[in-house]
């Protein structure tokens, strides 16, 4: 759906992104992660053709961007760097103006799209209401709304739960992981960790222009070798296992074993309580720190 060959922008001296061959494929819901300024964006708006390359190939649905862009944008839904919406028309006639620019038909199965749209979002209350009315959260539902139009089959979103509360980040993301459900490929690009690993198949992660990281997040969670064990007879687990402890904190024990079973029946064995037993799995945050650069605009968690 997505694909990227030795991808360059450069600006002047400054190189924002630098070689990034990203893979996205048919069926996947992929974060693109990164500290602020490490390119994410840019990226983005290359791949829509917003900014041109400076160097390298990008592939949307199989096509070569940009040159086929009007072939390939109908069926792409994007949200960029915050919606954009004529502040003095209501969320339905910023709709209507958008469907008919980018798709037209009939004023009967154009309404029924944008009636769709604003219910899929949680704004058909409030439809008619002007836009400078809105909040922050209700302006960035619109513009999800606008990517939803034309039934894409590969969504580009960059940042889409921006400024809205959990009940409606929760709802976004039930959104996105039913549209895929139903066929549509979702391109997440956020510095949310949490969001990523609640809704994503697979990952990248940029850092300085660089896509330092490309994988399944199954296999960038994937176990330390370490199982972690709940106990209150954490001392008596300690002198039981010997070396084998890597950290104790109160009631926690990590200890390094290749057998958990093996583990548990020898805690079990030598009259430790064990009231939980269960593999390390390497967090995101983990992964992602390892690999991009020191500074104060780390990935949020």
């Amino acid at each position: 759906m997505i694909r990227t060959t030795a991808l360059v922008k450069r600006y002047g001296g400054v190189t924002a992104v630098d070689g990034v061959d990203l893979d996205v494929r048919e069926g996947d819901r992929y974060g693109f992660l990164g500290p602020n300024g490490s390119g994410k964006t840019t990226t983005v708006r290359m791949l829509l053709g917003l900014v041109l390359a400076t160097s390298g190939s990008i592939e949307l649905l199989g096509q070569p961007m940009p040159r086929r862009a009007g072939r390939v944008l109908p069926e792409v839904g994007a949200l960029v760097e915050g919606p954009a919406a004529y502040g003095h028309l209501s969320g339905r006639a910023n709709l209507q103006l958008l469907d008919a620019a980018g798709r037209g038909g009939s004023r009967r199965t154009r309404r029924a799209r944008i009636d769709a749209a604003l219910e899929q979002v949680g704004l058909a209350a409030v439809g008619r209401r002007p836009v400078k009315a809105y909040s922050l959260g209700m302006r960035q539902r619109l513009g999800l709304a606008a990517a939803l139009l034309r039934s894409p089959r590969l969504l580009v979103l960059d940042e889409p739960t921006n400024g809205l509360d959990p009940q409606g980040i929760r709802e976004v993301r039930e959104l996105l992981l039913q549209l895929n459900r139903e066929g549509t490929t979702v391109f997440l690009s956020s510095h949310l960790l949490a969001e990523i690993e609640a809704l994503c198949t697979r990952v990248g992660v940029v850092d300085r222009g660089r896509l330092v990281l490309q994988d399944e997040l199954s296999v960038v969670q994937a176990p330390t070798g370490r199982v972690e064990v709940r106990t209150a007879d954490g001392p008596l687990a300690a002198r039981l296992l010997g070396a084998r402890v890597e950290d104790v904190q109160d009631d926690r024990l990590l200890v390094r074993t290749a057998d958990a079973a093996a583990l548990n029946a020898e805690l079990v064995t030598g009259g430790v309580r064990v009231a939980g037993l269960a593999p390390e799995r390497r967090t995101l945050e983990d992964a992602v720190v390892a690999v991009t650069s020191a500074g104060s605009d780390r990935v949020a968690s």
